[in-house]
């Protein structure tokens, strides 16, 4: 092993399992049974959660329960701590009506909400490191990775108006990601991929003042805004975020999704299984965990190595079984058809399964306890984003240059570790759950027949409604993945398509409605379109990052009806958010004219004006607007309202 794949152990601020004794005493059989019920709908999760409580293993949902009740000033956006004259709280019943600086409620509000925004953008940069990549193939400094989607480099290089004469790959590589890496910051006002949108919705966007420009541009201009002293029209403040989602959606993570199809290959659909049950008593089994594909394929790479494969076998396992968490997992279950464990609320309980040789992550939406939690078992975290160190983790520092020996040196650690378990905590009482993943834009039109006329078709005929992007996270003031299948059965039922990235993908995988025979429980209409083409009423189009993919298929529709989005019978949906990049998602989708329904209120409650801006003012800039609505049920019927009245405005 070479001294740059040594791991290095982050031991500062460590904390070694320890049995909640406390917690133990007060935890009766009833009181368990009745906290498993209440904290999710995963049903293969059930048998972990009442594990974890009854061994006194702190989980998600414990800390959520520690830090009640919140405060009402930070949970309504009434709170600043900008700058050193603070902290500040808007109180009205004590006069505390302005901050030390003058703010008042509407800005300290509008200002935090731009902050989510521009934090929120964090896919932007997950799609500057895939672009890099590409741009290093191009120059030979990355040799580890290939383009595995010439066609599409060839046609978004097209796009770009790279030179394609020729057909040198490795120059239109380098070319096409020059082009790209100059759109991050800028200086020409505009961004390629949102010329994709149809032209009344990027004119929308002009007369609204909110064009995306460069991704680095947008979030600078944000954080500038929110500065003490800069940002005081909290309307101005508000429109700015949009423009930095925009950037984000039409800019930096279409960009990390056109490019990651172009090295390691556009998805087309594909069989795989999902839940806890994935994971194998005889195998040394391995999550990948995070949102940045790079690491994972070289580790898929790295797992069918003789020499590792054989390592595996002398230290008494069958072989190694590969498992998806989270966005990473999504990237590999729908190109490679590797299982999928589960989505955010999932990995403590991977760790439970007592059978988890490595937890290899990257970054966003890992929770820093997970080296605690598995202090509790023989589990490694292995962390290899220099963004992402985590304290009690194994760090091997990952780039492209060293990827594949990276790789094989976590997989061999891995390996190793099996020798490492105790059988007799090995716990894996659940089978998984089949699904039909991948269903990219061009996936889709190629099951149409290589045009999106036949949807469109049945979309005017009313056999489908419309369609609705559930997108988003998972949230403990949310039943784990109640909202998000709850809301999907019911769209289906009433004949409406759903697509859907990241978490809320997995929750319906979980629950079997990525599977063709889900259509058994969809309208009479979507029923039989389904059936024909052999699809699952739920379609699976990729990680969070690729909410991206939904833009673009909005946009040939548009285009194909020769419309802007906001005129279409579509809407967003988003039931346990709980992030920034979730903020910025959403606000991509309202301002390319999506109506667009939160399950969970965001921190704008303080301000009154902003959350009428934000649920009817943006009408009359954008054509869109966001709704809340806890009950799933309900938002049903808000969605499927809306979609009605696009139907009636188009005259279908």
């Amino acid at each position: 092993m070479s001294e740059e794949q040594k791991p290095v152990l982050i031991r500062e601020k460590m904390e070694v399992c320890e049995l909640d004794r406390v917690r133990l005493s007060l935890m009766n059989p009833q009181l368990i049974e009745q906290k498993k019920e209440e904290r999710t709908f995963d049903a293969a999760a059930k048998p972990y959660l009442e594990l974890t409580m009854k061994d006194g293993i702190e989980t998600v949902w414990d800390r959520f329960e520690m830090q009640q009740p919140p405060c009402k000033h930070c949970e309504t956006g009434l709170s600043c701590s900008r700058c050193a004259m603070g902290p500040c709280r808007i109180i009205p019943e004590r006069n505390r009506v302005r901050g030390v600086c003058g703010a008042d409620a509407d800005l300290i509000v509008a200002r935090n909400l731009l902050d989510m925004c521009a934090t929120g953008a964090a896919h932007s940069d997950h799609g500057r490191e895939i672009v890099l990549t590409l741009y290093g193939i191009g120059k030979g400094t990355v040799k580890d990775y290939v383009v595995s989607d010439r066609e599409k480099l060839i046609r978004i290089a097209g796009e770009f108006g790279v030179d394609t004469k020729g057909g040198n790959e490795k120059k239109i590589a380098a070319a096409l990601g020059s082009a790209m890496l100059e759109e991050y910051g800028s200086v020409k006002d505009s961004i390629q991929f949102a010329k994709r949108a149809p032209s009344s919705t990027q004119e929308i966007w002009a007369k609204a003042g909110i064009s995306p420009r460069g991704i680095d541009r947008e979030v600078v201009d944000s954080m500038h805004r929110v500065h003490m002293g800069v940002g005081a029209d909290y309307q101005n403040i508000l429109l700015q975020g949009l423009r930095t989602s925009l950037s984000d959606g039409w800019g930096g993570s279409m960009m990390a999704t056109e490019i990651s199809d172009v090295l390691f290959g556009t998805p087309v659909p594909n069989e795989s299984l999902v839940n806890l049950g994935v994971v194998k008593k005889d195998h040394v089994n391995i999550s990948l965990h995070g949102h940045n594909p790079m690491l994972s394929e070289m580790v898929v790479k790295a797992a069918k190595d003789p020499g590792i494969l054989a390592l595996a076998k002398k230290v008494g396992a069958k072989g190694i079984n590969l498992v998806g968490l989270c966005c990473t997992g999504n990237e590999l279950l729908m190109r490679k058809g590797i299982p999928n464990a589960g989505n955010h609320f999932n990995q403590e309980l991977l760790i439970a399964t007592g059978a988890l040789e490595a937890m290899v992550v990257d970054y966003q939406c890992i929770f820093p306890s997970l080296p605690r939690t598995a202090s509790c078992y023989h589990t490694h975290i292995i962390s290899t984003s220099h963004k992402s160190k985590i304290p009690g983790s194994y760090y091997f520092g990952f780039e492209p240059e060293n990827a594949y020996a990276t790789a094989k040196a976590i997989v061999k650690m891995a390996v190793e570790n099996f020798q490492n378990r105790n059988p007799d905590r090995v716990f894996i009482p659940v089978e998984p759950v089949k699904v039909t993943t991948g269903f990219s834009v061009e996936a889709i039109r190629a099951a149409l027949g290589g045009t999106f006329k036949p949807l469109i078709d049945q979309i005017a005929s009313g056999s489908i409604r419309g369609a609705v992007g559930i997108v988003g996270c998972n949230n403990p003031k949310v039943k784990h993945d109640y909202g998000h299948v709850t809301l999907g059965k019911e769209l289906i039922r009433r004949d409406i398509l759903c697509v859907e990235t990241g978490c809320a993908a997995i929750a319906s995988g979980k629950a079997g409605l990525l599977q063709p025979s889900a259509s058994a429980l969809a309208g009479p209409g979507l029923k039989s379109v389904c059936e024909s083409l052999g699809i699952p009423p739920v379609l699976h189009m990729g990680s969070c990052v690729d909410c991206s993919r939904i833009l673009h298929l909005a946009a040939e529709l548009g285009n194909a009806l020769n419309v802007g989005i906001h005129k279409l019978p579509l809407a967003g949906a988003a039931p346990e958010w709980y992030s920034q990049k979730a903020v910025s998602i959403g606000s991509y989708f309202v301002a390319s004219g999506v109506f667009t329904v939160l399950g969970v209120m965001p921190k704008i409650a303080g301000s009154p004006p902003v959350v009428s801006l934000l649920t009817e003012g943006l009408k009359g800039a954008v054509n869109a607007s966001f709704a809340v609505e806890p009950d799933p049920l309900k938002a049903a019927d808000l969605i499927a309202d809306h979609i009605e009245r696009k139907r009636t405005e188009l005259g279908i």
